[in-house]
């Protein structure tokens, strides 16, 4: 059985868990490590370096690396990500910590071993100096994750379609952002093709990749300013129906939180 927890999804930082009943690893460490430390403690995971075999990178952003100097100078956690991310995590403001002895290079398309996890990391454009989403395979299981991506790829839509669960990111609606309180260049910013995913795109994406054996879709990186939960939740809930998917029957639709966690959920294959 595969556990998938979001400790915190959005601006203000981003960790997300993928585990077994023994080892698991995390995605991005942007919060800080006393509650990622708490949140799994309360399901009985230990950050002692006996559990938990790596955290690996998307990109070098602060609300995705402001504590993997941390994890790896004191919990001894491996440090994963491109030699881009990592070189410019280790000139980063905002991480102290060296990552002497747990840096670990990956590259896009090249899979790698970690924990019971099989990775292949694959590009997604962003305004980072790299950015990655992550295909995880184990027996049976089928997992990907795309957050911070400025529009979809040819890529994006192939390792999404091959998802049996999906976490995506649906940053922004495309109204509330345009009426909203961001400057002009902001708004240029989120809304163009380095930038983040609208409610609306993923939607088209997710309407346009289902399958019968995808199980579960969860919505990340939901802005405080430009979204709401229930209406992203919505605007997908209602592109899916009109393309004759049901949530709740033919999959699980969920807008993870932005500020604390999700359940754990337990992954059937």
């Amino acid at each position: 059985m595969i556990r998938f927890m979001s400790l915190s999804s959005g601006s203000n930082g981003n960790c997300y868990y993928l585990g077994n009943d023994t080892e698991g690893i995390l995605i991005d460490a942007g919060i800080p490590v006393r509650s990622i430390t708490k949140a799994l403690k309360k399901e009985g995971i230990s950050t002692d370096g006996t559990h938990i075999r790596g955290v690996i990178i998307t990109h070098d952003h602060a609300d995705h690396i402001r504590t993997v100097g941390i994890l790896g100078c004191v919990n001894q956690f491996q440090i994963y990500g491109t030699k881009r991310v990592l070189d410019s995590v280790e000139k980063s403001r905002f991480v102290e910590e060296p990552l002497y002895g747990v840096r670990n290079e990956i590259e896009p398309f090249k899979d790698f071993d970690l924990g019971p996890f099989h990775i292949t990391p694959f590009p997604v454009p962003h305004d980072a100096v790299e950015n990655v989403g992550y295909h995880i395979t184990a027996p049976g299981f089928t997992f990907t994750m795309i957050t911070d991506a400025g529009h979809v790829t040819p890529e994006i839509r192939k390792y999404a379609s091959m998802a049996d669960h999906l976490v995506i990111e649906a940053n922004h609606d495309v109204e509330m952002l345009r009426d909203g309180i961001y400057p002009p260049f902001l708004k240029e910013r989120v809304a163009g093709p380095l930038g983040h995913l609208s409610n609306q795109t993923t939607a088209e994406l997710l309407a346009d990749i289902y399958h019968t054996g995808m199980k579960n879709i969860w919505l990340c990186h939901l802005s405080r300013d430009n979204n709401h939960p229930e209406l992203c939740w919505k605007t997908v809930e209602n592109r899916l129906f009109n393309e004759g998917i049901r949530v709740g029957k033919d999959v699980s639709l969920t807008a993870l939180k932005r500020t604390s966690c999700s359940p754990m959920y337990l992954l059937e294959p």
